[in-house]
């Protein structure tokens, strides 16, 4: 049996048509050494992600330590990326705040500096009920012409988006995908039956397995330093090859748990990583804090292991 029409059969799309591509990195925001966004760094990491095997470029997420951004920092950082790759690769920009109209406002700003689509997160902090989180992605959506991506992250957020809530979500003709951290399979293989949503794995660890059960893809934060790797794993799967597939997965499993689960966030750990590997990444900004020497040695060994094969 062809695995695309088995894939079309559990989703309603083949592996060729997720809306933004497959292999999707959760791209860092370089900043200069005095903590400055740094757009030609941005530019170049950009160029050097799209050509390793990713198809698009997520700005300004959770990795891209948006809290700390400016809006015209934001919309710079799109610019700077759109005109690195151009049409090559899909560029998504994070637009998700605590609050509807400032949300709203960063989704027009996105798309008049040449995004391709939104994510937008649940409102944090405030833990609104699911009416409210509905109503809050569905003003965000009619904000713009732009595809949606709902964004479910509730360790990070506080609530979750519901799966009926999601359901009712997916009749809005602009909300199109999901970065699924929930962490939730069953909810996630419900929805995917139900619904035509573009499921992105948004948990490096879960990148084959929701990739078999009809996902659309990654948007991974440790593509910001294998690219090349995990874009292998969906390729392997796609040619039928499951056991190649699975195999660089399980591959991948040390380093996805030193860059997302060692104590530390991605955003420094892969930036931590960029920067021994001569890439651009630059500092965190505050409240974060970098990388201590011995963090960053085990993961170079790590990169330096995974890259042997």
């Amino acid at each position: 049996m062809e695995l695309p029409a088995v894939r079309a059969e559990t989703t309603g799309m083949t592996s060729s048509t997720p809306p933004f591509g497959r292999a999707l990195c959760a791209m860092v925001t370089p900043f200069t050494s005095t903590g400055a966004l740094d757009p030609d760094g941005a530019a170049r990491l950009a160029e050097h992600l799209v050509g390793h095997g990713c198809d698009g470029l997520v700005l300004s997420g959770t990795t891209g330590e948006s809290p700390t951004t400016t809006d015209a920092e934001k919309s710079a950082l799109i610019t700077a990326v759109r005109e690195a790759v151009g049409d090559r690769a899909s560029v998504v920009a994070g637009v998700g705040t605590a609050d509807t109209a400032h949300t709203a406002a960063l989704a027009r700003a996105a798309e008049q500096a040449g995004a391709d689509g939104l994510l937008v997160a649940t409102p944090y902090y405030s833990r609104p009920p699911q009416d409210a989180i509905e109503a809050h992605f569905r003003e965000v959506a009619d904000a713009t012409d732009l595809p949606v991506v709902l964004y479910d992250i509730p360790a990070r957020t506080g609530t979750r988006i519901e799966p009926d809530t999601m359901l009712r979500l997916a009749e809005h003709p602009r909300i199109v995908a999901v970065k699924d951290c929930s962490y939730d399979f069953l909810a996630a293989q419900k929805i995917l039956a139900r619904t035509d949503l573009a499921y992105y794995a948004g948990c490096d660890e879960h990148i084959l397995a929701l990739y078999a059960v009809g996902g659309a893809g990654y948007v991974s934060t440790v593509a910001n330093v294998v690219p090349d790797h995990l874009r292998a794993v969906l390729d392997a799967f796609d040619a039928g090859d499951t056991a190649r597939a699975a195999g660089l997965q399980q591959r991948a499993t040390a380093l996805i748990e030193a860059v997302m689960a060692n104590g530390l966030p991605g955003t420094v750990t892969a930036k931590a990583l960029l920067t021994a590997l001569g890439l651009p990444a630059g500092p965190v900004r505050p409240p974060l804090r970098p990388a201590p020497p011995e963090t960053t040695d085990g993961l170079r060994a790590l990169h330096e292991a995974l890259a042997a094969g």
